[in-house]
């Protein structure tokens, strides 16, 4: 009995610690560890640059030291430098990333795609874009870690994404601009669809892109609309003599060229209160643009704030260390009639054979397949390439045809999962999963 009763007790002490929240510990409320480690230059991508050269995306991954923990919430970073310049190892974004992985969590600093030429608003769209696509890559990258080797121990319920001005910019972009309509205004459809759509080609097709929230420090939306009912939750850090990116609305103005005007902080935050988003706002009154790049009690500031903010979105119930504040001024919400439709490239889920009809393949089957598959085009006429890619992205296949359909067979392919790629002559392209037994 006594046995019985020890056995009993050592099995719910050993259940108590682990079912025990980390918040209990002070992980992610504190700096519970003293160091970090990071890896850098690790390689999540490759798309297309503006000058028509294929750049390999690289991050650097920032963990603390003698973690042993499993399922550790991720922040992903983009630097700023209006699209034209910084980079993934700039002051702030490490400080960012040292900070946060001292309170438990992990870090990624990613590079992304610059530059656009001519300077003007529409070519700082389609950079945008691009730097939306490349973190979307990133953030699946991490998913697609998660499913296979489990190298980096992310925990993929409570991914983030945030950044310093251009990369706040790039964030925000990646978590409400969801619909082509959005964004086609601006640059076209044949310029949408050839840049790959929201998602785009950046790496990684056909993982998941979900987050959990946004860390919004010095950054604006194209439109406040693009804001809806339902949308996540986020934080954001604004100075009210931002020159470059308003805190309110008006131009952006990279090296003081003012572009193309967009919502700053003050009226996301006047949106989110329309909708009842939660959206806890700092504003840094008197101050200029990136004001904590410079300044320790700005980055103070920055990193408290931010703290708590990640607190309520992985359930921790740890008091505040920074109250949001009263924003400056008032922010007065235009009219905005919001767009439903959403087309161009995309992403079939996984054994999924019904396409919609702005899509270059009608079906796949079977899929999964032992050894025959079937690929049937909706446009016959048109000359199609079939790319088929392992999932470390290397090309294992490639064929061209104008027929309505195409049979391709394994033979010795090793069984697992394919990416299959069709384009046609005007770069329209597709992405589907494949799977061989």
């Amino acid at each position: 009995m006594k046995l019985t009763l020890l056995s009993i007790s050592f099995f719910a002490l050993a259940f108590g610690i682990k079912a025990q929240s980390p918040c209990a510990s002070g992980r992610y409320a504190s700096d519970v560890f003293s160091n970090v480690t990071s890896t850098s230059d690790i390689a999540f991508g490759a798309n297309t640059t503006v000058g028509n050269s294929t750049q390999t995306l690289t991050l650097d991954f920032y963990e603390p030291m003698g973690d042993v923990s499993q399922n550790r919430p991720l922040i992903i970073l983009a630097h700023g430098g209006s699209y034209v310049g910084g980079s993934k190892t700039d002051a702030d974004m490490v400080a960012l990333s040292q900070a946060f992985s001292k309170k438990g969590y992990v870090c990624a600093s990613i590079n992304y795609r610059l530059g656009f030429y001519p300077f003007d608003s529409v070519n700082a769209v389609r950079a945008v874009l691009r730097s939306v696509q490349d973190m979307k890559a990133a953030i699946r990258f991490f998913y697609k870690d998660k499913l296979t080797s489990n190298t980096y121990k992310v925990d993929t319920n409570n991914i983030f994404v945030g950044g310093s001005s251009a990369g706040a910019i790039t964030a925000l972009h990646v978590a409400y601009l969801n619909k082509s309509c959005e964004i086609i205004p601006y640059i076209g459809t044949s310029s949408y669809n050839a840049l790959g759509g929201i998602e785009g080609f950046s790496g990684n097709q056909c993982y998941s892109s979900k987050i959990n929230g946004v860390i919004n420090i010095c950054g604006a939306l194209g439109k406040y609309g693009w804001l809806e009912a339902g949308d996540l939750p986020f934080v954001s850090l604004h100075g009210t003599n931002d020159a470059t990116v308003k805190y309110s609305q008006g131009k952006a103005a990279p090296s003081n060229v003012p572009l193309l005007y967009l919502d700053g902080s003050r009226m996301l935050y006047q949106q989110s209160l329309a909708l009842g988003i939660s959206n806890p706002f700092y504003t840094w009154y008197g101050a200029g643009h990136v004001p904590y790049g410079t300044n320790a009690l700005y980055m103070d500031s920055t990193i408290n704030f931010i703290r708590d903010y990640l607190l309520t979105r992985i359930a921790c119930t740890n008091p505040p260390l920074l109250n949001p504040n009263t924003p400056f001024g008032t922010a007065t919400l235009y009219p905005y009639q919001a767009c439903n439709s959403n087309t161009g490239p995309s992403c079939t889920a996984l054994g999924n054979t019904s396409f919609t009809k702005n899509e270059l393949i009608e079906s796949v089957y079977p899929n999964p397949t032992n050894n025959e598959l079937t690929i049937k085009f909706n446009y016959p006429n048109k000359m199609h390439t079939l790319e088929i890619m392992d999932v470390s992205g290397k090309l294992i296949f490639k064929t061209q045809t104008q027929l309505a359909s195409y049979t391709f067979y394994k033979n010795n392919l090793s069984a697992g999962m394919y990416f299959l790629k069709a384009s046609t002559e005007n770069n329209y392209s597709n992405t589907y999963k494949l799977i061989f037994n």
